[in-house]
């Protein structure tokens, strides 16, 4: 590749951006991510006209980021157009809809996701990215879950487990999605906590708590993410954590461990280090073999590479990574860590490149082609 083809190229693509009706800061930023693709791309597949193709990339990204921000303002008009929030009250019914929701009829995968779309509020999209398939996929099994139960009277509440998982989809769309439900999400696992003595009701409840008092960490100026191992630890809610951890001792105490009070015990190790160095890894390790044995989930066996990367070394948690299927979501991601954990900065730029072209969300998108920039930044240093 001609490094200095490429320099060259950037003033002349800048300016036709800004004729096509870019501003000269968005048109600079979308030809810098267009340079770092371009960077892990023209090794291999040098592109007949290099003009032209930087040209074409880097408008996508300049519209990637348009209808980015546009949509952000419509969030935020809609948000002062809406009428000033009263109380919200500590009861309703909106925790028995989901148990009726959940219908007996159903299979618990179908009464999940059926209940996310009438009652929790999300989007089929959002439905289909929390269980790892093709959004039409979800719109086909919301469709036949609607038709099992049509013209069935919606009088017998589905079973505790089911209901279980709902909030937890939703409390984790709302952490980390389009849509604020995190607090919808507690109050009604607040409710269910206070009416039943399940411990994993309980563990459930310690897990979105633990969680959502790292959440004004999580986010930098301009919506940037920001690691844990980064984020400010003393903009946690310690308060938060504290009732966290009471109800998570509690709900293990009871020696029924279930997946949610295995989550939260790793939430909680992450909580109590006093820095990310301090993390107790060996400990969160063992509470990973502990929730595999609750659940047999690639995305949690995905975690617990990071973990063992962690406790053991990067080169175990590769080792632990070679098991997993290479097109579980984020995989990419977790590779391009280990492997610059390791020393191999070159193929961990690409893979980073790689992992951000991958992402289904601006701000991870952002992240990972941050990642990327700084790794071949180290590359040329």
């Amino acid at each position: 590749m001609d490094a200095a083809l490429l320099r060259a190229l950037v003033p002349v693509v800048i300016g036709i951006l800004v004729r096509r009706g870019a501003d000269f800061a968005s048109a600079e930023d979308a030809v810098q991510e267009a340079m770092i693709r371009a960077l892990d791309t023209w090794q291999v597949d040098p592109p007949r006209d290099p003009k032209a193709w930087l040209v074409a990339a880097a408008w996508h990204k300049f519209l990637d980021a348009a209808r980015s921000e546009t949509a952000r303002r419509g969030r935020e008009l809609g948000a002062d157009a809406e009428p000033a929030a009263g109380q919200v009250p500590d009861t309703d019914d909106s925790l028995w809809l989901y148990f009726l929701c959940v219908h007996p009829a159903l299979s618990p995968g179908s009464a999940v996701a059926l209940t996310l779309r009438a009652v929790g509020g999300l989007t089929t999209r959002q439905i289909a990215s929390a269980y790892l398939v093709p959004e039409a996929t979800m719109a086909q099994r919301i469709s036949r879950a609607k038709r099992r139960i049509a013209g069935k009277p919606l009088n017998r509440p589905g079973d505790l487990t089911t209901v279980l998982r709902v909030l937890y989809l939703v409390f984790n769309e709302g952490y980390s999605g389009d849509i604020d439900l995190t607090a919808e999400a507690i109050r009604l696992t607040r409710q269910l906590a206070s009416a039943t003595d399940d411990p994993e009701v309980a563990g459930l409840l310690a897990l979105m708590l633990l969680h959502h008092a790292r959440r004004a960490s999580r986010t930098g100026p301009g919506g940037r993410l920001v690691p844990l191992a980064e984020q400010d630890r003393s903009r946690w809610d310690t308060g938060l954590i504290a009732e966290g951890i009471t109800l998570l001792h509690a709900a293990l105490a009871r020696d029924r461990l279930g997946e949610y009070q295995a989550q939260a015990a790793i939430a909680a190790l992450h909580a109590d280090a006093p820095s990310a160095a301090e993390t107790d890894w060996v400990q969160i390790v063992e509470w990973y073999d502990e929730l595999l044995t609750c659940t047999d989930s690639p995305v949690v066996r995905l975690n617990r590479a990071v973990a063992v990367g962690e406790a053991d070394g990067p080169q175990a948690g590769l080792a632990e990574l070679n098991t997993l299927d290479p097109d579980l979501p984020r995989y990419a991601a977790v590779h391009a860590y280990l492997l610059e954990r390791a020393g191999d900065l070159e193929q961990a730029a690409q893979l980073y490149a790689a992992a951000a072209y991958a992402a289904t969300s601006v701000p991870e998108r952002d992240h990972l082609t941050r990642a990327a920039a700084r790794v071949r930044q180290s590359l040329r240093s």
